[in-house]
């Protein structure tokens, strides 16, 4: 066992898979996709910005036939496929300017890793936007993707490419792994970019200013609901009693009609119509 930075932090994250060899590797086994790249940018955007909104890519690599986009996200967001969605698609339209036609010159893969997991809790799920005939076969056009993946989620029947990475992802995020349970060479790399003792004191404060972050979100979130809470007793309550003082003068309209009283005087004294006492007097 060793003690590692975990990748739940976007700078830790960042720093393993902005190694080219590792980024392909990554690349590799989730996208089936092979890249040559010799460089790979972080906290990408383009300008001019696309569709008004400033999109920052954790990860951006592109060669001559494929751009690809690899994110990390810890915090749940209830937006986040359609959040990265726009993502993608930001990065399909940024080609069309120097396009002769609408056909973009790459496929672009967007490859998003939710460590803290998903409400569907499903380890790999993927958008694929290649038409296909009524029998689900592709026709072979715009083979552009989107892949989410829940390291949290991986199982036996997780593929196997994708198994290891989501294990190994998943298996750093409490700051320990066992590095003798994988085979794959870029996973072992990782593990030994991220060691503890090989952590700056700049990533370190990058993750502490990350974890405040995270941590202020959820004590907002908490707080939120717990008025949530306290708002919906308050108003049970408050419907409780008014449920109870009518149920009262309905007890009591019973009472005076078997008093005797007419019903027009007891509807002057309760404030009931005539109708209405008539169907208590039936109950």
């Amino acid at each position: 066992m060793i003690e590692v930075a975990s990748l739940r932090y976007g700078v830790i994250f960042k720093k393993a898979f902005s190694q080219p060899q590792i980024f392909t590797a990554f690349v590799k086994d989730l996208a089936g996709v092979d890249i040559e790249i010799d460089h790979v940018e972080t906290e990408k955007s383009f300008s001019p910005v696309i569709g008004k909104v400033d999109s920052h890519f954790d990860l951006f690599a592109e060669d001559k036939k494929n751009r690809i986009i690899v994110d990390i996200q810890h915090k749940r967001f209830t937006d986040h496929y359609d959040r990265f969605l726009h993502y993608h698609c930001a990065a399909l339209l940024e080609q069309v300017s120097t396009a002769y036609n609408y056909i973009t010159n790459m496929r672009v893969f967007t490859i998003v890793v939710l460590t803290s997991g998903d409400q569907h809790k499903t380890d790999v799920a993927i958008t694929d936007f290649e038409p296909k005939d009524l029998q689900g076969k592709g026709i072979g056009e715009t083979p552009h993707k989107i892949i989410y993946v829940c390291p949290k989620y991986s199982n036996k029947n997780t593929p196997a490419p994708y198994r290891e990475w989501l294990s190994a992802i998943n298996d750093s995020l409490d700051g320990e792994v066992n590095e003798n349970s994988y085979q794959n060479q870029a996973i072992h790399e990782i593990f030994n970019l991220i060691k503890k003792d090989n952590t700056t004191p700049q990533e370190y404060a990058r993750m502490k200013d990350e974890y405040s972050n995270e941590e202020y979100i959820r004590n907002k979130s908490k707080k939120a609901e717990q008025k949530g809470i306290k708002k919906g007793i308050k108003k049970g309550i408050k419907k409780g009693i008014k449920k109870g003082i009518q149920q009262a003068k309905q007890e009591n309209v019973k009472m005076m009609l078997k008093e005797g009283i007419k019903m027009e005087l007891i509807a002057k004294i309760t404030g009931f119509s005539v109708q209405e006492i008539k169907k208590l007097s039936e109950t």
